[in-house]
């Protein structure tokens, strides 16, 4: 007989559902902000089907939307070692103005010294390795040559090859800061013209900065959820964010945070118990148990089966309501993943920390 979770530690066979492969998004919706939007109400488990054209009826006046104003890079290189074999190559982070830790593919494992060879004569050389991961420092600057001859990085669950439409539909509409090699996909759905919309019924807006890392997409190796250790990813809360969170709190209004990067960088700048500007990176695991100081909603895309973003949202909403949401999504037909449809999430009873 299996015991059932709610009497032994959770494991990540506790975090699958069944997803058939052509409910896996390819491509975004022809217009941004054309997706569906499945409304989960944490304390009851209610479902309500929507467009996300709809989120405004959600919010209320004096709301706080926080999103995450990382920009995607284009992240993703082919090169040549010099003694002809093919590499992919996957920035994880840029570490300096020539110096990128990367996720490299090759026949054979790379060395310290090794120098491969890229588009425009470009060359990088190895200089650290760790589990993982290679550093290499190229001959330029990084950034730059990114923009001039990187592709854009889409998720190993899309199958094909990027094109010039990824470029502008893989980032958000209000992207700045340049550091991401995975977008901040809830932010995906949102335009111009929405996020005016929302300005007008009295909802403000601040932003965070993290910038999401290849490791976002790193699966469970562990059946042991206190094994598994968290990539680490550079996340900027700045003052003026704190401000307007504080300002919420006095009117009684809700923090709504656009994405789960969005409640790991507030949920870390809170750690000290109250939230406060920061600057640094963040290994922060959200699972069911977790209390949120922060964030009062969630807007999210649908994740991975036995993902830490799934737990992350079952965390918040309750594990069984979150699962029999996803299992909701599949049977009316909802898209998954990046270039999928979204959800508006309020916690169960217990999620929220009084602060």
């Amino acid at each position: 007989m299996v015991e059932p979770p709610a009497q032994r530690p959770l494991t990540r066979a506790d975090f699958h559902y069944a997803l058939p492969p052509e409910l896996i998004a390819q491509e975004p919706p022809a217009v941004r902000g054309a997706s569906r939007l499945l409304a989960l109400e944490g304390t009851t488990g209610r479902l309500r089907d929507l467009r996300f054209a709809d989120l405004a009826t959600l919010l209320g006046p004096g709301d706080l939307l926080v999103r995450n104003d990382t920009r995607v890079l284009p992240a993703r290189l082919h090169g040549r070692k010099e003694t002809g074999g093919a590499v992919e190559i996957l920035i994880e982070r840029v570490t300096g103005e020539r110096r990128v830790v990367v996720q490299l593919r090759a026949s054979k494992g790379a060395r310290v010294g090794q120098r491969i060879l890229l588009p425009a004569e470009a060359i990088a050389t190895v200089v650290g390795q760790g589990t993982g991961f290679v550093e290499l420092e190229l001959d330029r600057a990084v950034l730059a040559y990114l923009e001039a001859h990187g592709e854009v990085p889409l998720p190993p669950y899309i199958a094909r090859a990027a094109d010039a439409h990824d470029r502008e539909r893989y980032q958000t509409v209000y992207a700045r800061a340049p550091g991401a090699v995975a977008a901040p996909t809830a932010g995906l759905h949102f335009d111009a013209a929405l996020l005016a919309s929302l300005e007008a019924r009295g909802i403000g807006v601040a932003d965070v900065t993290l910038h999401v890392g290849a490791g976002t997409f790193q699966p469970l190796r562990s059946d042991d959820l206190d094994a598994h250790r968290m990539h680490a990813e550079r996340l900027i809360v700045p003052p003026r964010t704190v401000e307007a969170v504080a300002a919420v709190r006095a009117r009684g209004a809700r923090v709504v945070a656009v994405g789960t990067t969005v409640v790991r960088a507030l949920e870390t700048a809170a750690a000290g118990g109250a939230l406060a500007p920061f600057e640094g990176e963040t290994r922060l695991f959200l699972r069911p148990g977790a209390r949120f100081l922060v964030v009062d909603a969630l807007v999210t895309n649908f994740h991975l089966p036995e993902s830490t973003l799934l737990m992350l949202v079952c965390a918040f909403a309750g594990r069984e309501a979150v699962l029999a949401a996803y299992a909701h999504a599949v049977e009316k037909r909802y898209r998954f993943f990046s270039y999928g449809d979204a959800m508006f999430v309020t916690p169960a009873a217990g999620a929220r920390q009084a602060t």
